[in-house]
């Protein structure tokens, strides 16, 4: 039986945005545009009545939020991925809809090629930062002298199984997903969690992020073409 396609909600307050992304969503096999919304309100009405895998969410919305919807959408329906396709390139945004639960962030001005590899791979328990995003945090949050040389673990000290961790937690997956992939208990889980927080001095979901960046955890558009090629 053939995978059901990657089901998509477009929420922009432009109807301009959401024809065009359905436009280019027509052609994909895998993946399905649904519907869709001008506003939180109706996404939400949406999301409560259909099935839906990925939500593509823009942060200037009227009324609510983006960031407000993000962390609706991560609290009632914790199965979907939201991904913010969004012009605002300001790190206090991008920092606000990562902690609010959005597993992915990309800029409208990107190639919409870009788009289609971000919904499926936060689709696949995935996390997905579009170049742009990745810089920005980069530029804006410094790295520490303890952090300077990130690809390796001279400084940072992590354990093979400590990285293994980390990798999955920056994909949103949760301790009992983590110990179940891994074949550990959930306390074993909980102490590498606590671990990489005080080897690494990071405090939140976005730090281990730009962290999961320096060690080439996250894959980047280019990352990804370079893979598709090795597999041809």
């Amino acid at each position: 039986m053939p995978n059901e396609p990657i089901k998509v909600l477009v929420v922009d307050d432009h109807q301009l945005i959401i024809e065009g992304l359905k436009s280019l969503l027509e052609y994909e096999r895998d993946i399905l545009f649904c519907a869709g919304a001008n506003s939180v309100r109706e996404a939400m009405d949406y999301l409560s009545e259909h099935a839906i895998d990925v939500v593509l969410m823009d942060v200037n919305m009227p009324g609510e939020s983006g960031i407000e919807a993000a962390g609706k959408i991560k609290v009632q329906y914790p199965h979907i991925k939201t991904l913010a396709l969004t012009m605002h390139d300001d790190i206090s945004i991008i920092t606000r809809m990562i902690e609010a639960g959005a597993a992915g962030y990309i800029l409208k001005r990107t190639n919409m090629n870009e788009v289609i590899d971000a919904i499926r791979i936060v689709h696949e328990k995935g996390r997905y930062l579009g170049m742009d995003a990745q810089r920005i945090i980069m530029d804006n949050m410094g790295v520490s002298s303890d952090q300077s040389e990130p690809s390796t673990n001279k400084k940072l000290l992590l354990t093979a199984r400590e990285l293994e961790v980390l990798t999955l937690i920056t994909k949103e997956y949760s301790n009992e997903a983590i110990a179940n992939k891994l074949f550990i208990s959930q306390r074993t889980v909980e102490a590498h969690r606590r671990n990489i927080f005080y080897k690494t001095k990071t405090k939140t979901i976005v730090g281990l992020i730009k962290l999961a960046i320096l060690k080439g955890l996250i894959k980047n558009e280019q990352e990804i073409n370079d893979d598709e090629k090795k597999e041809e």
